[in-house]
């Protein structure tokens, strides 16, 4: 067990994987004479991980278990936790495909990737709760969303200096959105009691009181209006 914590610890002692994304280091063979192991294996084993278990399971140790091979053996393909993880986010934007060609209206083109992207994350929930990385992702997968999306924002009129600014808003949107929606399961019980405490409250919330703050788990409604906030902000920056 030691020996795994400090492979997952100290990963730049690897030879040969001293840069840190895995999207940037070559893909690895087998060794000579062990079972075929693929990176393809290793993002399906780990997403059906990550769905079954969620996030806080997902050990090198487990992976390898799940892939009944060793330990070793899957360090020569994946140097870290990271790795792993990169590599099962990126497989999730190649469930839905990204149209090959935009079309006459760049808002809807960009809605509708905007709402592709939540779906997939709402099929995957630990995805939209992954800590903010060190690193951006860079998968190839994840690239071809960025590139559409951020060539729709273009074709839309929005200036190049406001072009990275408006893509992180949507990209908070759909991560943040999914991520509440995915964590915050409120039964019945604790949605009456919680309402029934701002209403004792009243006086001191009377706006947060009144509006169903608790009570409202209509998140699609939710998620489509923010969309409309936005893409409505973002048309007054157009270029004329």
């Amino acid at each position: 067990m030691k020996v795994i914590v400090d492979k997952e610890q100290n990963s730049g002692s690897h030879a040969g994987r001293s840069v840190g994304n895995v999207w940037l280091r070559p893909s690895r063979g087998n060794k000579s004479g062990e079972p075929p192991l693929t990176r393809a294996r290793i993002i399906q084993a780990a997403v059906a991980l990550l769905d079954e278990e969620g996030m806080e399971r997902l050990t090198m140790r487990r992976l390898a278990e799940k892939l009944q091979v060793g330990a070793t053996t899957l360090y020569w393909h994946v140097a870290t936790k990271d790795d792993v993880i990169d590599l099962a986010v990126d497989a999730i934007f190649g469930e839905a495909p990204v149209p090959t060609g935009h079309t006459a209206s760049p808002r809807d083109d960009i809605a509708a990737l905007i709402n592709d992207w939540r779906q997939a994350m709402l099929r995957h929930p630990w995805a939209a709760t992954v800590p903010s990385r060190q690193r951006p992702l860079i998968g190839p997968n994840f690239l071809t969303w960025m590139e559409f999306l951020q060539s729709a924002l273009l074709r839309a009129g929005l200036a190049e200096n406001r072009l990275n600014p408006a893509t992180w808003a949507l990209y908070n949107h759909v991560m943040g959105a999914t991520a509440t929606q995915s964590s915050l399961q409120l039964s019945p019980e604790e949605t009456r009691i919680g309402q029934e405490y701002l209403e004792s409250q009243r006086d001191c919330y009377p706006t947060v009181a009144a509006h169903n703050y608790i009570a409202d788990t209509d998140w699609d409604h939710s998620f489509a209006v923010g969309l409309e906030f936005l893409l409505d902000g973002m048309a007054t920056h157009v270029d004329s």
